[in-house]
């Protein structure tokens, strides 16, 4: 009995363990209204693959390691950074087709590992953000960058630029208050805003196509955390149609909130996620 209580107990702990670790990384809660503008840095979202960077290797946020070539990391700072792998705005999925597979290749040339946090640093964020500055000006590395920063004064120059940003092909805008510290898991101290409300699903069936989609995927059927099912054609390119996201794989979709039965309104597929 004694025994297996510790079989028990060690399997607990050990899991507790993986779940800190992966879930060991600032997320961002969304935007509100009712904050100070003029107390956050604002920045671009970048659309890429979120990436941490140990002093030694570069992790996904699940903790899995990146097979980065040696070429492409030479150079970074001895220190844990918080990024972006990114490509450019709109190229996610290329992003996750180089970053993704299991040996180092040539395809890494494009990449860049854009820098938003010092995950150790004991300052407040503005003087995190002078810090990278630093950092990427001292590296020799011309893969390794910082994402600028900006002080907006109000929410209606907040949302001017954010107009811009997405015009021009980006995702949306995150915010970080200036007088933040570092912690894990979701803060109000670190906001994203975007146009649209993503969530995301997974991909449980098909529906054929029809007209010129004939032989194709006409839909997807996903399925959300809390069970609801529903289908996606809207964001479908002929591409992913003739080859779409595998069963059991995650999507991101874009929607406008949800209807009095649970569902999403207009929901547009937006991409595969990167699971590693």
């Amino acid at each position: 009995m004694f025994n297996t209580f510790c079989i028990f107990f060690a399997l607990v702990f050990c899991a507790t363990l993986l779940a800190d670790e992966k879930s060991a990384i600032m997320q961002a809660k969304k935007y509100s209204t009712d904050i100070v503008v003029a107390d956050y840095f604002v920045s671009e979202k970048l659309d890429g693959v979120r990436a941490r960077w140990d002093g030694k290797q570069l992790l996904s946020r699940n903790g899995k390691v990146f097979a980065a070539p040696e070429w492409f990391t030479a150079g970074f700072p001895n220190l844990v950074l918080d990024g972006e792998l990114w490509l450019g705005r709109g190229q996610y999925q290329q992003t996750v087709s180089v970053v993704s597979r299991q040996q180092p290749h040539r395809g890494w040339r494009d990449v860049r590992y854009m820098l938003f946090d010092l995950p150790n640093s004991k300052q407040p964020f503005f003087g995190r953000y002078i810090e990278m500055q630093r950092l990427t000006e001292q590296s020799a590395s011309v893969y390794l960058g910082v994402i600028e920063q900006q002080r907006i004064t109000s929410h209606d120059q907040l949302m001017t630029w954010l107009d811009a940003v997405v015009g021009a092909g980006g995702e949306g805008l995150m915010l970080h208050h200036k007088d933040s510290f570092y912690m894990n898991g979701r803060s109000t101290h670190l906001l994203k805003l975007k146009k649209f409300d993503d969530a995301e699903a997974v991909v449980v069936g098909y529906k054929n196509g029809k007209g010129k989609y004939t032989g194709m995927v006409g839909s997807l059927k996903l399925r959300m955390d809390n069970g609801k099912v529903f289908y996606v054609g809207s964001g479908l390119t002929d591409d992913l149609r003739a080859n779409p996201p595998p069963l059991g794989s995650m999507i991101t979709f874009r929607h406008q909130g949800f209807t009095d039965s649970g569902l999403p309104r207009f929901p547009v597929y937006l991409r595969q996620r990167l699971i590693k």
